[in-house]
């Protein structure tokens, strides 16, 4: 019988980070779950993934805190052996004018959304160099390509997702670890919940839809399981948003 994955998904007690774990779960996968809330309040996402048939773990750290981040992964590997798949999906956004973007809006996403994914990956990495095969798959965007005005901070940090994405798959490919990033666009989440107009923005996307969370999890579960041949690649789903 062949050894099920563990695969580890941060922030992924709701949204894209949560779908992407009970579309993993269904492929086989056991899930790691990161998040921040008290795991009274992550149960329903934990018992949803289990339905997938899963087991399921829960490990509450802060992504941006790096000793907290190495101590809770040595606990996963004392804990379940090894990390097979790494999902860096936690970010956040603090949106803003850049001429009125303070430090601490600029700070604070830079932190979780880049230097967040840069100590989860160092920490688990090593593991996987041990192991000789891995597969990390992290959330950029298109903003993280294109650019968008009031998102200076949450563009530069996916953009550096990129850039991070591209080196690490040249630094381990001899190691048999697969580094990639998908880039979403639109995607109906509680992160985009709020913006108004939304007709104006699908006149932008050709086929003229938002995007689901399914539709970027089915996505990240070919790059993290399917696509043996893939690495240091950037998939965007937007629709056809940017062409």
């Amino acid at each position: 019988m062949t050894e099920k994955k563990i695969a580890l998904i941060t922030g992924a007690t709701q949204g894209i980070g949560l779908c992407t774990a009970k579309t993993l779960a269904a492929a086989g996968c056991d899930i790691i779950v990161n998040g921040i809330c008290d795991i009274t309040e992550a149960q329903s996402a934990l018992d949803e993934i289990k339905a997938c048939g899963a087991n399921v773990s829960y490990y509450r750290f802060d992504v941006s805190n790096d000793s907290t981040v190495n101590d809770a992964v040595d606990r996963m590997i004392a804990e379940h052996g090894k990390i097979d798949v790494l999902i860096n999906n936690a970010g956040i956004t603090k949106d803003g004018l850049f001429v009125r973007m303070d430090a601490e809006q600029w700070e604070k996403v830079i932190n979780i959304n880049l230097s967040g994914v840069y100590y989860v990956t160092h920490a688990v990495i090593k593991h996987m160099m041990k192991a000789r095969q891995g597969s990390i798959v992290s959330m950029s965007s298109v903003v993280g390509i294109h650019g968008n005005a009031g998102q200076a901070n949450y563009s530069a940090s996916k953009a550096g997702l990129i850039g991070l994405t591209k080196s690490l798959a040249k630094e381990f490919g001899s190691r048999n670890i697969r580094v990639n990033a998908v880039a979403p666009g639109f995607i109906q989440t509680s992160m985009t919940a709020g913006l108004g107009n939304t007709e104006e923005y699908l006149k932008l996307i050709p086929l003229r839809r938002m995007g689901t969370p399914e539709d970027v999890a089915k996505v990240v579960k070919f790059l993290a399981l399917d696509a043996d041949y893939v690495t240091g690649q950037v998939l965007e789903i937007s629709g056809g948003m940017i062409i």
